[in-house]
């Protein structure tokens, strides 16, 4: 007798996260099983029982509450539902990034609900059980980071797509046809996202503004600024405003102010400086001490509050200093002119006076507003020339002066005194525990239209470290001046490093036979000054600089003052740059304002401030980046014939990263593009190893390269691997 068939058991839909979502994403408002339904786009009877079951058990659950008969509220705290911000990778995945987490949470694509890098949204975090990597899904978008992008238009018959070369930015925006502008097929332009409709795969947007063609120089230098949010000009009302500013120099202005244009002054500052914010002045005293000035630009006199300039300047919060160009946070009538302590004019400036000893001791300080008169200008190179050689006749090949010249004798007996108080200083701070970070700067000498003739190093020496060493007195002692009497002041403060990044920058650090002591906080410092100075003028000097740094915390601004751990200081502040930074206006403007015996101003005010200017730091720190790699990557598509030397810098499961050793130039050799064995990728080692030879490429080793792409819009290279070093040419 054959077996009745059993019908299969119709599985029950579990709507229980959809609820919960559709619940989250209107926190306060109350819903029943027909408004949710509706959410959901479900009238069948069937499914309308499950949402009522559903509701049940999730408020049975107490994950959410019956607010008044049949209608249901999310609770306002779960323990399953958090804010934080989202960190895309390159893979179209993310990262929820919460404080109140100990773990990132994992975001799969399908969860990500519209989500973009650094949105702030609130997430529904799956599988926190041990030993299970944690998920989460976006439930809501609280505040979008940005809302503009830069990207390559694809003009259709009825519509357009832009897609950007940021490989964080997983999605194409949807361009209505009445929206493109005045765009043409294959523009780079810059788009607003207007909406972002429930059902849609991309945005929807509007173009505002037309770069150029792809690859041109302007065009490219204006994307970076662009997509940082950063203004490429002035508003004209601003420009028109700064230009009616009254930049004399007035007896009644100076009779309020401590006159000190009898006093040897000078400046140090680049050669192809047009901006100086400071300057010094020395004075040798009766009892054998040192009076010393530092005397800064005194913008704040200029850049009156409530108007449409310090308006601007604030948004701005600094100046950014491209590769070929700066943007300056004030109008050139003030930043290049009235306020820049050029040789031989009158100028108004806010000073810190020390009295110093032989031994750099300071026994008397005094802050205020005086006048100055610049004797004289040096670039770093020139006075770096007196240091070396006491010389004082300035060679023409490095003169600024375009020809030979003598400097005066006080100048020079000055500029050799002041170094070796810096010295002192500079000994002094180190002994304290202080990091020093002297990184190679790269440098391109341009032509006349912007193109990269050649690659240049720029290094600090003892004229860099003595204006460093005045400045990082003036800063110090200002913060300490005030901090000192507990009222609200901004300071540029650094925390700790980070152990857990210190860790992994050792595992890296080993393969090249140098180590960190983690004992204690000062050892930390010492081990890291000895790793600064071993590397120096080794190959991998860069590597490890850029490693030491990435595991620094950040410094930033904040009224909450923790002091500054990679200067060994209790107060440090930023005064002495006001021309380039709005933190260091405002500190002029809070010291007058506590000298002149004001109160403490508001706290929190201050602190938005100070948030506001380092995210804009921040910012123009990227866009700077972006543009030196920019012209790295052009400057290497000039040498695509040429070979070159470079040390692997990185090593991942796709390709190695290598670094060019004559000019920093970073690209990749992708893994499929070496030829010479089939290569894995060993996590352990840090290295490739050929599954023939079992020969290794790993951190560190030099290799031969040469260009095989150079990518101007997506500012990357790609190289082909030659050989090892050690093998020979074939």
């Amino acid at each position: 007798m054959s077996k009745r068939l059993r019908k299969p058991i119709k599985k029950e839909k579990d709507f229980s996260d959809k609820i919960l979502k559709i619940l989250s994403q209107s926190a306060n408002k109350a819903f029943n099983y027909k408004q949710i339904g509706a959410k959901l786009e479900l009238d069948d009877t069937q499914s309308r029982n499950q949402i009522i079951k559903d509701l049940k058990i999730l408020a049975s659950q107490n994950k959410i509450i019956e607010s008044e008969p049949g209608k249901y509220l999310v609770k306002a705290v779960s323990k399953d539902y958090y804010e934080g911000k989202i960190d895309m990778t390159g893979r179209k995945t993310a990262y929820f990034v919460c404080p109140d987490l100990e773990e990132d949470v994992f975001i799969p694509t399908n969860n990500l609900n519209h989500a973009l890098d650094k949105d702030i949204v609130k997430v529904y975090v799956y599988n926190r059980r041990k030993g299970k990597r944690p998920e989460g899904e976006v439930i809501e978008v609280i505040e979008r980071n940005k809302t503009d992008f830069v990207g390559v238009i694809d003009i259709q018959k009825n519509f357009s797509f832009v897609s950007t070369a940021n490989p964080k930015m997983y999605t194409d925006i949807f361009i209505p046809k009445d929206k493109i502008g005045a765009a043409e097929q294959g523009d780079v332009v810059l788009v607003h996202i207007e909406d972002w409709p429930d059902r849609a795969d991309s945005p929807f947007g509007k173009v505002i503004k037309v770069l150029g063609k792809p690859g041109e120089h302007d065009t490219e230098i204006h994307a970076i600024l662009a997509e940082y949010g950063l203004p490429a000009e002035f508003p004209i009302e601003v420009e028109t405003y700064a230009k009616k500013i009254d930049t004399s120099i007035e007896a009644s202005e100076i009779a309020k102010r401590r006159d000190m244009r009898d006093t040897l002054t000078f400046t140090i500052d680049p050669k192809d400086a047009k901006d100086f914010d400071d300057a010094l002045s020395f004075k040798k005293l009766e009892n054998g001490n040192y009076e010393i000035g530092i005397h800064i630009a005194d913008v704040s006199y200029y850049l009156e509050e409530g108007t449409i300039l310090d308006d601007e300047a604030y948004q701005r919060a600094t100046s950014v200093y491209l590769v070929d160009r700066v943007v300056p946070m004030l109008p050139e009538v003030l930043s290049n002119f009235a306020c820049s302590l050029r040789p031989n004019e009158e100028k108004y400036t806010f000073s810190a006076i020390f009295e110093i000893t032989e031994k750099s001791q300071v026994v008397n300080q005094w802050f205020g507003r005086t006048v100055i008169f610049s004797d004289q200008r040096f670039s770093y190179e020139e006075a770096q020339y007196i240091i070396e050689t006491k010389d004082d006749i300035i060679p023409e090949e490095i003169a600024i002066t375009g020809s030979s010249y003598q400097v005066a004798e006080e100048i020079v007996s000055a500029t050799l005194k002041l170094d070796e108080l810096a010295k002192i200083f500079r000994k002094r701070r180190m002994a304290e525990g202080a990091i020093s970070f002297d990184k190679v700067e790269v440098k391109f000498n341009l032509d006349q239209n912007g193109e990269p003739q050649g690659v240049y190093f720029k290094i600090s020496k003892d004229a860099n470290h003595l204006i460093e060493e005045f400045m990082l007195l003036a800063n110090k002692k200002v913060a300490e001046f005030i901090g000192k009497q507990k009222k609200t002041f901004i300071y540029r403060i650094h925390d700790e490093p980070n152990e857990d990044k210190l860790i992994a920058m050792q595992t890296v650090i080993a393969k090249f036979g140098y180590k960190i002591d983690f004992r204690n906080k000062g050892d930390i410092s010492k081990s890291l000054n000895a790793l600064m100075e071993e590397v120096n003028g080794k190959k991998e000097q860069n590597l490890i600089d850029t490693l030491a740094i990435r595991s620094m915390s950040k410094a930033k601004y904040s009224t909450d003052n923790i002091g500054h751990y990679g200067l060994a200081f209790d107060y440090y502040s930023h005064f002495t740059s006001p021309i380039r930074r709005y933190p260091d206006v405002m500190v002029h403007r809070l010291l007058q304002h506590y000298l002149d015996g004001g109160k403490s101003v508001d706290e929190e005010t201050y602190e938005t401030k100070c948030v506001h200017s380092s995210t804009m730091e921040g910012l123009a720190t990227n866009a700077e980046r972006d543009s030196i790699k920019y012209m790295q990557v052009k400057y290497m598509q000039d040498h695509q014939d040429q070979e070159f030397l470079g040390v692997i810098s990185g090593v991942t499961e796709w390709g190695i990263y290598v670094e060019i050793i004559e000019n920093k130039c970073e690209g990749m050799c992708r893994i499929r593009d070496i030829k010479d064995d089939y290569y894995t990728f060993d996590e352990k080692q840090y290295a490739l190893t050929g599954a023939t030879s079992g020969k290794l490429l790993q951190l560190g080793d030099e290799i031969y390269v040469k260009v095989k792409n150079a990518d101007l819009v997506k500012k990357q290279l790609d190289f082909n691997f030659l050989r090892r070093i050690e093998e020979p040419l074939k």
